[in-house]
């Protein structure tokens, strides 16, 4: 990948900038995604070409890991990197941003409140319910 600068908010942007990226990491971290169909069937419905260049590309950039299911040879399945994990503090930062400055969102108060009171724990609750590599 080509680097615009060797500024480190740009290198994050090399990565993520795009808004389809961190959507991907945030339902395979919050919601537990993990197959095609259900990264498919988010809210934000993408586009099945969308979909693909954006898993290959996270999985290029080493962001996630591409599997085959055990009991489905043509099934694969996604899973966070640690590189996809680390990436967790950074969503939260931007759903308190969002609860600052965004308007008519659904931010669930106890997320929020975990955040700001308890964001260590809630940040090692959440990783240990990734799901992991089959």
């Amino acid at each position: 990948m080509t680097k615009r600068s060797l500024c480190p908010i740009s290198n994050v942007l090399d990565h993520l900038g795009d808004k389809w990226s961190l959507l991907l990491l945030r339902d395979l971290i919050f919601f537990n995604k993990n197959s095609y169909s259900e990264l498919q069937n988010s809210e934000e419905k993408m586009a099945t070409n969308i979909l693909s260049s954006r898993l290959e590309k996270l999985e290029n950039v080493g962001f996630i890991s591409k599997q085959t299911a055990q009991n489905d040879k043509r099934k694969k399945l996604y899973t966070l990197t640690q590189a996809g994990k680390d990436t967790l503090p950074i969503l939260l930062e931007m759903i308190v941003w969002s609860s600052k400055h965004g308007e008519n969102l659904n931010l669930p108060e106890q997320l929020l409140t975990r955040i700001k009171n308890d964001r260590e724990e809630l940040i090692n609750d959440l990783l240990a319910n990734i799901k992991s590599a089959p």
